[in-house]
């Protein structure tokens, strides 16, 4: 009996260190087992990162390729609006202009222009003064000027807008200077003032003859219409004058300010050359008994640079 139980104990003792010894050599392949099952999982989760990532960067770029294409379907459209925007500039020029029938060529848009004039001038009035026709000296001949002479000139017109300012299109504002010299007579007998030697001193008549004259400076506003087309007539709504009378007022006065109106055409008649005709009435108030409101009526040849 005791032999068995020795038996038992000796059986007993050798299976729990059979346990004992297969718990210690298992011990390290399970811890092994969690680690790898650990990285495992953390590589898994750099994967799903990785991938929301790309995803990421897939859904930009395609967002960027679709601006890209928005972006070049509105240069198209606006290289299209250019183009048609030109063809139809190309046509307005090549249209025929209602008043001329046509737009040539050869016509320039130049923003100043010289001219030269000359023609008739009417005086509202005779003239007297100083060393014709006066009261303050009634000795000699007391010869008075015609009303009508002839005038000379010259100006310059220079373009200010050409759409008068955003009001009216093809409607073109310029600034004119202009100068001219008018006569009413050369051949006017001179009182005692203008007697040789002057009858003031006993002298027997022998009068000299006065030349009638007037000098005109004037700066206006001149409107052109019709900006593009071979006839383009103008007014002048109103502009300054200053006149210089010769012979002088019998106050010996030789300047009087007054108002410039006038009304024209010009015609081009080829590339920069112009021709037209041009009427001007000029208002002067009377300045010590001379009034030298008259008008004008004549021609010009232009040239434009």
């Amino acid at each position: 009996m005791k032999n068995l139980f020795d038996k038992v104990q000796l059986t007993s003792r050798i299976t729990a260190g059979t346990f004992f010894l297969a718990a210690v050599m298992a011990a390290p392949h399970a811890l092994a087992h969690d680690a790898a099952a650990e990285r495992i999982k953390q590589l898994e989760q750099s994967l799903q990162a990785i991938q929301v990532e790309l995803q990421r960067m897939k859904s930009e770029s395609a967002q960027a390729a679709q601006k890209v294409k928005s972006i070049e379907q509105t240069a198209t459209q606006a290289e299209q609006k250019i183009n048609s925007l030109e063809e139809r500039k190309a046509a307005l020029v090549e249209r025929v202009d209602p008043l001329t029938q046509r737009i040539g060529s050869d016509i320039t848009e130049k923003t100043r222009l010289l001219h030269f004039r000359g023609g008739f001038t009417h005086a509202m009035n005779q003239r007297n003064g100083s060393s014709i026709q006066s009261v303050v000296a009634p000795v000699g001949a007391q010869d008075q000027a015609g009303k009508d002479g002839w005038y000379v000139g010259a100006g310059i017109d220079w373009g200010l807008t050409r759409d008068m300012w955003g009001l009216m299109p093809k409607t073109t504002v310029f600034a004119e200077l202009m100068f001219e010299y008018k006569q009413f007579g050369n051949s006017v007998q001179g009182n005692a003032l203008a007697n040789a030697p002057t009858m003031l001193v006993g002298a027997p008549q022998n009068p000299l003859n006065v030349t009638v004259s007037q000098f005109t400076l004037t700066a206006s506003p001149k409107i052109k219409f019709f900006e593009g087309s071979k006839i383009r007539p103008w007014i002048i709504p109103a502009g300054l004058a200053i006149h210089v009378m010769s012979p002088t007022s019998e106050s010996i006065t030789y300047l009087a300010p007054g108002i410039q109106f006038g009304a024209g055409v010009d015609y081009n008649i080829y590339k920069d050359f112009f021709i037209g005709i041009d009427g001007r009435y000029q208002l002067v108030n009377k300045t010590d008994g001379v009034n030298m409101s008259g008008m004008t009526a004549g021609g010009y040849v232009g040239i434009g640079f």
